[in-house]
């Protein structure tokens, strides 16, 4: 069984995990698959979309977490997952499925990762993507109309709601667990330059 670097990415919503996840994956291309703890929502086929759309998406209670463990558990051992696929213009998991096959870097990124402990011990490398508030809430504004089929008055009140109180209940206090934290994400090039090296650094042993 070969060895696998798993590197868990969590931080607010639009902190930059994206960029630093992008980053990662220029460098190292086929030795890296991401798992994305947001595919992982739980289905609710069974409620009307206007029901699914109140619903609180920023509790660890929504995920399906014990999934993803298993799933990362499989990766791990060598072998390919099944992982499901969320559309948020529906609030709901698809039908479809994403074939994610092993690789010797694994990258588990989502806002509550860190609030399991279970998952926690899955991983080697803990990032934190640290980002002032006014900056996360213009971020997702902007990713949640434009590429989430979102209306404006809907992000703000989904934020107002959920989204900042759930952040200061479970995404900052998970901060603790990580190994390092990184203000500015992806702008963050000493960071970046040192998570760039440990990953370098581990494919290089295995070669």
């Amino acid at each position: 069984m070969h060895t696998v670097l798993v590197i868990g990415i969590a931080g607010g919503t639009g902190s930059g995990k994206t960029t630093i996840t992008r980053k990662l994956i220029q460098h190292f291309g086929p030795d890296v698959s991401v798992i994305h703890h947001d595919n992982y929502y739980k289905a609710h086929h069974d409620m009307p979309l206007e029901e699914r759309a109140k619903l609180n998406y920023d509790h660890p209670n929504s995920f399906d977490t014990d999934l993803l463990i298993a799933d990362l558990r499989k990766l791990k051992r060598g072998e390919e997952i099944a992982c499901p696929v969320y559309d948020y213009s529906i609030h709901d998991r698809t039908d479809e499925v994403e074939i994610i096959k092993p690789t010797r870097v694994i990258i588990v990124e989502g806002i509550l990762i860190y609030e399991n402990l279970e998952l926690c011990d899955e991983m080697d490398i803990k990032l934190f993507v640290d980002a002032d508030a006014d900056e996360r809430i213009l971020r997702r504004i902007i990713r949640d109309v434009r590429d989430r089929g979102r209306s404006l008055d809907s992000v703000i009140s989904q934020y107002l709601r959920t989204v900042k109180p759930m952040h200061e209940q479970f995404v900052e206090p998970s901060k603790r667990r990580a190994d390092i934290i990184i203000p500015q994400g992806g702008h963050n090039h000493v960071a970046m330059e040192m998570v760039i090296e440990r990953v370098r650094a581990h494919l290089a042993k295995m070669n």
